[in-house]
């Protein structure tokens, strides 16, 4: 997440608008093809949707992007407006939170991670919050630091 930064106010009226505005506005690592990556995230998100509920969703490519660890990032998007993202609980998203991977093993860490900080309230009101970015990251590395004791 410190890598991928958090950004705010991503346009968009659909996922597909707001994932091209998104990835087409982040800072990537060198090498990343943001053509590959859109494309790959949107296929991704045609076989279902990647809408976790409460507003959040998760989009990621179904396969790896960037070749080493270094080179990973989760990207944090608060959407200038809610969007339909066809999530099962039926409530449009507010925050879309991009995993740009290096493996399949990395990626499902990851993937489980926000899933659970996801199901947190703190971290919920956060993203509700349109929180900074140190915030976010901060309860991040608390969390890490707690499932290191």
């Amino acid at each position: 997440m410190e890598r991928g930064g958090v950004y705010h106010d991503i346009p968009g009226k659909t996922a597909q608008e707001v994932l091209t505005c998104l990835i087409g506005a982040v800072k990537m690592p060198a090498g990343v093809d943001r053509e590959k990556l859109l494309e790959a995230v949107l296929e991704r998100e045609a076989l279902m949707s990647t809408a976790v509920g409460k507003g959040i969703a998760l989009p990621h490519p179904r396969n790896p992007i960037v070749s080493n660890a270094e080179a990973q990032l989760v990207i944090t998007a608060f959407l200038e407006e809610p969007v339909n993202w066809n999530a099962l609980d039926g409530q449009p998203v507010h925050t879309a939170i991009l995993i740009v991977s290096a493996s399949a093993k990395l990626h499902l860490g990851t993937l489980s991670q926000l899933n659970f900080f996801c199901q947190q309230e703190s971290f919920y009101r956060l993203l509700q919050n349109r929180s900074r970015a140190a915030d976010i990251i901060r309860f991040v590395k608390d969390a890490e630091q707690e499932w290191s004791n």
